[in-house]
Formats: structure tokens, C-alpha cells, sequence
């Protein structure tokens, strides 16, 4: 440390090229995990045991359609009480404030059967029975505070989809995604009135629930084996996972977030190297000196491991606060789930660790040849 007090404009920059390298890694798994969690918090929150897709479907967006004909067939099985269909599709709607357009995800469901476990959406299902109502996402991005006063005060509020007035008649609470800017969640009705060419018999999901005292997984393999192959089935928590395994192997965002991390590592890596080297360097005559005395290799070894450490410690923390007030500010603009887990910060501590060390132990390369000799 008195080292690093002798020069602390190296320090400084030391710090400054850690906690840059580190706010990096930080906003990459940031976003990487809100790519994760807004992909999936349809699916997560999904109330059926049972989910039919297409076996073209790629994520909840981009499901394709199968015939409706399938969840009649799966009925058939014994051991499933019910069997619904779920419409899902992107319209542009007009913000009524604005009155820019932005995307939004809709949601068609069977009113009488609830789609999702989420109580605000339950509550006010039965209002989209009415012609041209919907829910609407209070945490959609984009500026509708006027429309959320006007509903929560018990007064609906209009505007337009594409050539058709809807009324937003409730509200709930998910989250907007990378793809769209929020979500509305109507009836069966009138998602196929939004979307006039549709074929009411091509359904994007079905949800399939269980009678009581039967077991699912042998309920799921009695429908595989009666379900043709162009639908998959799948349990809830396997649904999930096929969400998850389509953005780590297909994705090429979620690809883009694991090339900034790693990039984000090796810079970290080549800063440190850089302050280390020259830091060996401009002592190597002192370094020089303690092997004459009879100072073996790990010792000095050992003081520059010291240096690597104490930098990561203290690049870490203000990278952790700068991070923390970047995650703020992204999701208050974007609307995006980007949180700080405490998983997340021992991750990337541990990686400043390694990135350190990685670095010091490229930089003791030239002290290990140092010749007293040499020098003097």
C-alpha cells in the first residue's frame, strides 16, 4: 500500500481503469439477466399445468400458431380437466397522451378461466368481455401517467389500435420487454376484433390444467404420445426452460451480453497488467535489491500479489455504486427489471479478483527474470 501512497496518480488510475472494466460487467449481467426475466414473466406466471406450443415456436413473441383442433384432441386424454386457448400477437397502439405509436404485446384469454397467477389481471378479466376492452400495463415504457390517474380513479380511458377505439378498463403490473413497450391483455373476442384476419382456430398457446389427483408428468406423456409432432408439450417449469435454453442458444442478444462481460474481464485484465508492469518496472532496481539480500522469488512475488489486491478492492467498491445508480437510472428509463441481486455483486467481485490476479501474475514475469547483476 505505501507503494501505491508513493504514487497515487497510478493509483488513481489504477482505480479509475478497475471500476470502469467492473461497471462494464456490471451493466452486461444487468442487462443479460432483464433479457432473461422479461422474456420469461409471461411464462413464469402462466396458471396451467400443461402448456401445448408449436413446434416452430421460438419464444413467447414469436410463438407461431397450431390448430385449435389439438387442445380438443388433448381433452380427450384422461386426467385433463380443461383445456383454453391463448392468442398472443403485437399491435401498435397510439399512447393517448402522446399520440406517438408504440408496440405493444396483447394477450387473448378465456375470460371465465384464469391465464396468469396474477390477482390485478383476475380482478378485472371479466371487464374485457365487453366489446373493445383491455388491460393495460401501468409499467409500460413510456410516458401514461394521465391514463393510469384516469383508470385508477374508476373512469376509463380510450384511444386507438390501429383503425378500432379500445377502452382501458383496468390495469396490472409486469414489465415492459426488449421487444415491445408494454402489454395489454383483453378477451379471446376481442383479440381476434383487433386482429380481423386471424383464423379463430389458430391459437398460439393451450393451457392445459389436471385433475385433481393426477400426476402430471404422466398426464404430459399420455398427450405426447396421442399429440401430433407439430405441437410440443410441455409441464409450466419446462416451458420456462424451453424460454430460457431458446435465449442462451439462439438469442443473438443474449450472445452480444456474454461477448461485452468477457470483453468487459479482458480490458479490466490489460488496465491492471498495464499499471502493474510499470509499476515493477520503475522498482525493479529495489526489487533487484532484496534478491541480492537473499529474498527468495515468492517473497517479491507475493508483495506484487499484495498490489493486485488491494487494487481490486479498491476499484470494486465505487464501481459497485456507479453501477447501482446505473441500474436506477436504466430501469426508471427504459422500464426494464434491472436490479442489483447480491449474487451478482460476490460474481463480480470474484472476477475483479481473478482479473487482479490474472494481471499480477502476467506482470511478476519480468520480476522473476530481474538480475541484481544485472541491474548494478
Amino acid at each position: 500500500m505505501l507503494q501505491w501512497k508513493h504514487d497515487p496518480v497510478r493509483l488513481l488510475t489504477a482505480i479509475s481503469g478497475i471500476s470502469f472494466a467492473d461497471v462494464l460487467i456490471f451493466m452486461q449481467l444487468g442487462f443479460s439477466d432483464a433479457l432473461y426475466k422479461t422474456n420469461t414473466q409471461y411464462p413464469r406466471a402462466i396458471k396451467a399445468d400443461i402448456v401445448l406450443i408449436s413446434a416452430q415456436a421460438k419464444n413467447f413473441g414469436q410463438l407461431r400458431t397450431f390448430s385449435r383442433r389439438r387442445l380438443y384432441q388433448a381433452q380427450d386424454v384422461t386426467g385433463v380437466a380443461t383445456a383454453d386457448a391463448m392468442y398472443v400477437g403485437s399491435v401498435d397502439w397510439r399512447n393517448p397522451e402522446t399520440r406517438k405509436k408504440a408496440s405493444m404485446m396483447i394477450i387473448g384469454q378465456n375470460p371465465s378461466q384464469p391465464a396468469f397467477d396474477l390477482p390485478e389481471i383476475n380482478a378485472k378479466i371479466a371487464d374485457t368481455r365487453l366489446p373493445y376492452h383491455v388491460l393495460f400495463d401501468r409499467s409500460s415504457r413510456g410516458d401514461y401517467q394521465e391514463l393510469i390517474d384516469t383508470v385508477e380513479a374508476g373512469q376509463p380511458a380510450n384511444t386507438e389500435i390501429g383503425v378500432n377505439t379500445v377502452t382501458v378498463s383496468g390495469l396490472f403490473s409486469v414489465g415492459a420487454s426488449f421487444a415491445d413497450d408494454g402489454a395489454l391483455i383483453t378477451s379471446e373476442q376481442n383479440f381476434l376484433r383487433l386482429f380481423p384476419r386471424r383464423e379463430p382456430g389458430a391459437v398460439s398457446l393451450g393451457l392445459l390444467n389436471v385433475e385433481p389427483g393426477y400426476d402430471i408428468e404422466q398426464v404430459r406423456e399420455q398427450l405426447i404420445a396421442r399429440m401430433p409432432d407439430d405441437v410440443l408439450v410441455l409441464t409450466r417449469d419446462g416451458y420456462v426452460d424451453f424460454e430460457l435454453n431458446e435465449i442462451q442458444s439462439s438469442s443473438a442478444i443474449g450472445f452480444v451480453f456474454g461477448l461485452g462481460t468477457a470483453m468487459g474481464f479482458i480490458v479490466g485484465v490489460v488496465i491492471v497488467y498495464q499499471v502493474l508492469s510499470t509499476d515493477v518496472n520503475s522498482h525493479l532496481a529495489e526489487y533487484a535489491t532484496f534478491k541480492a539480500m537473499g529474498y527468495r522469488n515468492s517473497y517479491l512475488l507475493g508483495v506484487v500479489f499484495e498490489e493486485a489486491l488491494i487494487l481490486s478492492l479498491l476499484g470494486f467498491f465505487p464501481s459497485l455504486l456507479i453501477a447501482i445508480g446505473a441500474y436506477q437510472l436504466t430501469a426508471a428509463a427504459t422500464a426494464l427489471p434491472i436490479t442489483m441481486p447480491v449474487s451478482r455483486t460476490f460474481l463480480v467481485f470474484f472476477l475483479t479478483l481473478i482479473m487482479c490476479n490474472a494481471s499480477g501474475a502476467i506482470a511478476t514475469r519480468r520480476l522473476q527474470a530481474a538480475d541484481p547483476a544485472d541491474i548494478f
